[in-house]
């Protein structure tokens, strides 16, 4: 049930839902409640704990201020993604609802936050989701545990849960805001059985743990995956997939930190502890623990086992020219490059220099990762979830505007971000400034309509804008450029090439797939036998 009221020339509105009742704020005919609590802080000896649910609670609570985001550490130096966060803290398990006023049964559109899931909050800026409600959909935020706080595995946790398990913190926290979304957000306006997840990179990462996850079955109904990449996962406690146990990464992270137990490790600061273990290189993943996550992303999808649900999903032109950490290292010239490539593609040396030829090795570095790392997992994804019958929708993101393009970034990864919220003067502070044209508005306004579209009905169609077919349709993409238009695929054998070399490592066990590209892939196995 929601009211509205004027307070001093500002329009407060109040909701009454099982969860309390909440008042926020009205602006542009859209009304916002931010930083409601969906679980009790996951502090002292609740740190790696499963989210705990909030009590209902009486009287009535402000949701006028974002809640902090997880505990992190500094960004890269000149990272463009540094953003500033409305505080960070432990008590970070929050969401943010933008809900069109007399909204009634709308759409839900739950946006994941990336970041490596190191970094990253929903209070960002270019995550405002006004322009989007505007569309006549409810949209939703919101934080997560991450870094150590998300991901840390460990013996001793490990015998402290009754199923034995450890790790997937963060995705459990995903899941209890779905799950809290499914008691509350009918009060707001919403249709708890017309829920779309959507993220982008780590946000898309965990789209894909939340469609491979028993769990989350029936929590959502349609899917958004945004340069997300289905990268080999450590098991709990097996080496698989050329990984170590996540519970002996864990042991590893806790002698670094000098800590004896589990117990050390709690009374830790937590900021203190999110920058030494980020120091001491610990890499938050979901953890294959067959039961939360039964088994590999690439597995679940190729057993059908994912949520049988629609999927817009897309990946963008430039995504390793922000992220050249991810890229090898260019050899000293043409000849040593094929002779680095032959060495190691064996007898598929020859497709890839032809794909990613030396004659420009710079940008054959780039566009190989690109193409092994983002390209291939949106077409994996296509393949998968076209064989159960769901519709698939692929994009790919080719847009240059003169900022970034005088900074080398043309289509650079998250680049797509501001265009679908609406939010293109709401970026980070070292983002190359979009302009203010008529030209870059037109472009968001066609995406946020399809995101909403897709959002509300399963179906990116919008009015006065090109079809967008199901990518089952002759291989159909969209592609944004200066405007949307009808695409084949982008880059044509680059999919065939990255699955061979990944069912290959696969086969052979004992090899992760998609980071080791190029100069930095070991020797490809043999060819897999049918």
């Amino acid at each position: 049930m929601a009211e509205a009221a004027v307070n001093s020339g500002t329009v407060n509105a109040t909701v009454r839902c099982p969860a309390g009742v909440f008042r926020g704020v009205e602006e542009e005919g859209v009304r916002i409640f931010r930083g409601i609590a969906y679980a009790l802080p996951p502090s002292g000896s609740n740190r790696w704990k499963p989210p705990r649910p909030v009590p209902s609670r009486s009287g009535v609570h402000d949701a006028m201020q974002f809640g902090p985001a997880c505990p992190q550490p500094p960004r890269r130096r000149g990272s463009i993604y540094a953003s500033k966060l409305a505080g960070m803290g432990e008590d970070c398990l929050s969401l943010n609802i933008w809900t069109p006023q007399g909204a009634e049964g709308a759409s839900v559109f739950v946006w994941i936050h990336g970041g490596s899931l190191i970094w990253g909050g929903s209070s960002e800026p270019f995550y405002d989701g006004t322009e989007l409600a505007k569309r006549g959909i409810v949209v939703v935020s919101f934080n997560y545990r991450l870094g150590i706080f998300g991901y840390l595995a460990h013996p001793g946790l490990s015998a402290e849960s009754p199923d034995g398990m450890s790790g997937n913190y963060g995705l459990l926290d995903q899941i209890a805001a779905l799950e809290w979304l499914q008691n509350n957000i009918r009060a707001f306006g919403g249709d708890p059985d017309n829920v779309t997840v959507a993220g982008e990179s780590a946000g898309a990462l965990s789209v894909l743990y939340l469609m491979c996850a028993p769990r989350a079955r029936g929590l959502f109904s349609k899917a958004i995956a945004q340069s997300g990449y289905a990268i080999s996962t450590p098991h709990l406690k097996q080496a698989r997939c050329g990984e170590v146990p996540a519970e002996a990464a864990g042991e590893r992270i806790a002698r670094a930190l000098g800590a004896a137990d589990i117990a050390d490790l709690r009374v830790m600061d937590s900021l203190r502890l999110a920058t030494a273990a980020a120091e001491a290189d610990f890499s938050p993943s979901g953890v294959v623990d067959g039961q939360l996550l039964p088994r590999q992303i690439v597995e679940t999808f190729e057993h059908g086992e994912q949520a049988p649900v629609p999927l817009l999903a897309g990946f963008n032109s430039g995504e390793i020219r922000s992220l050249r950490f991810l890229a090898p290292a260019a050899c000293e010239n043409g000849e040593s490059y094929e002779a680095a490539i032959r060495c190691r593609y064996g007898d598929l040396a020859a497709d890839f220099l032809r794909l990613y030829p030396s004659a420009d090795m710079q940008e054959s570095i780039l566009a190989a990762t690109r193409d092994a790392i983002y390209g291939w997992t949106v077409e994996k994804l296509a393949a998968e979830q076209e064989e159960l019958g769901a519709p698939v929708y692929l994009y790919l993101f080719d847009h240059a505007y003169p900022a970034a393009t005088l900074a080398g970034l043309r289509g650079f990864h998250a680049s797509e971000i501001p265009y679908v919220f609406g939010t293109l003067d709401r970026t980070p502070p070292r983002w190359p400034v979009i302009p203010a044209t008529v030209a870059e508005r037109a472009l968001s306004r066609a995406m946020t309509d399809y995101w909403s579209a897709f959002a509300a009905a399963g179906e990116p169609a919008a009015v006065g804008l090109p079809e967008w077919r199901p990518h089952a349709e002759d291989g159909f993409w969209m592609r944004f450029a200066d405007a949307p238009e009808a695409s084949d695929t982008p880059y044509p054998g680059a999919y065939r090439l990255h699955e061979d070399v990944v069912q290959r490592r696969r086969a052979a066990g004992g090899v992760n797939w998609n980071w080791n590209v190029e100069i930095a892939s070991p020797p490809l196995p043999a060819p897999v036998s049918l």
